[in-house]
């Protein structure tokens, strides 16, 4: 039996590049949420992907911006955490809107001391001709190679994970064979229930969600029975969130059950409330409570 080769993987970029979505794709598996809202990823997630005599952790991060308020603070902490004893870095950028922002990100990645691979993500929604003059205003200088790629339609996603595997040096294997995450399956529908309220609700409204989990439990016939409080910061984003007779928070949960029932393989009793707990993004007990913080 030849060596085993292992290693972390962190994978960083400014909001809305795809980098959940990416992770998502070389994992074979969701294990990250994702939608077009730019800050979807609050915490490091872990991604495991293995094959034949090696495995890769992906630390998912949160988008690289300028805090505006303690949930801001708490995810650019995040992500210096998770540049921290990687074997390799991923930086991604997208595509189809570069800028001086990708620029600055590119320039600190370069000075990590571990191999630095860049992907030009979204690729589909650009043609040949936009994209090649993008790729050359790109200084790669510092990164081991460069691959265009498109996390949604999987265009040469393989051959970028290849390159990563080639990196990683020998190691242990970190986890078990049929383990994907390293996330909780109460924390995952947490993060569904949220994923939905991002894609339904107004621009104003999704940064200032969280979900709460109160309860998963197993009941008779073989369903789960899970009970969660989705949290906003308004009482006028309350009313957005439950809709006319409540039809937002219904389909909210319809499209939530649906996702949850595959990741937990049974029929799920999805129960939501919306409760307003005002600038809870800068109350240090709420954001442990949400999960943001020790």
């Amino acid at each position: 039996m030849g060596e085993f080769h292992s290693g972390f993987v962190a994978i960083l970029g400014r909001p809305n590049v795809g980098k959940s979505s990416l992770m998502n794709r070389m994992v074979g598996e969701k294990v990250a949420i994702v939608s077009e809202r730019p800050q979807t990823t609050r915490n490091r997630i872990l991604g495991v992907a293995a094959g034949e005599g090696w495995q890769i952790v992906f630390v998912d991060t949160p988008g690289l911006h300028k805090p505006r308020n303690r949930l801001g603070e708490f995810m650019m902490q995040e992500v210096e955490a998770a540049r921290e004893d990687v074997d390799a870095v991923l930086a991604v950028v997208d595509g189809a809107h570069l800028g001086e922002r990708d620029a600055a990100i590119l320039d600190d990645v370069r000075h990590m001391a571990c191999p630095r691979f860049l992907a030009v993500n979204k690729t589909d929604l650009v043609t040949p001709e936009q994209l090649m003059p993008r790729l050359a205003s790109l200084n790669v200088e510092g990164f081991e190679r460069v691959f265009s790629v498109s996390a949604r339609q999987g265009d040469n996603v393989e051959a970028l994970k290849n390159a990563l595997v080639a990196a990683m040096p020998v190691g242990p294997q970190y986890f078990p064979d049929d383990m994907v995450t390293d996330q909780p399956e109460r924390v995952i529908c947490a993060e569904i229930i949220r994923e939905k309220a991002l894609r339904n609700l107004y621009d104003e409204v999704p940064h200032g969600i969280g979900v709460e989990m109160m309860g998963m439990q197993k009941i008779g016939d073989g369903r789960m029975e899970i009970h969660a409080t989705i949290y906003c910061e308004k009482a006028s984003h309350k009313g957005v969130i439950i809709g006319r007779q409540g039809a937002m928070l219904k389909k909210i949960g319809s499209e939530a059950r649906a996702d949850i029932e595959r990741l937990l393989g049974c029929k799920v009793m999805l129960r939501l409330w919306v409760k307003v707990r005002e600038d809870w993004r800068n109350r240090t007990g709420d954001l442990k409570t949400l999960g943001y913080g020790e």
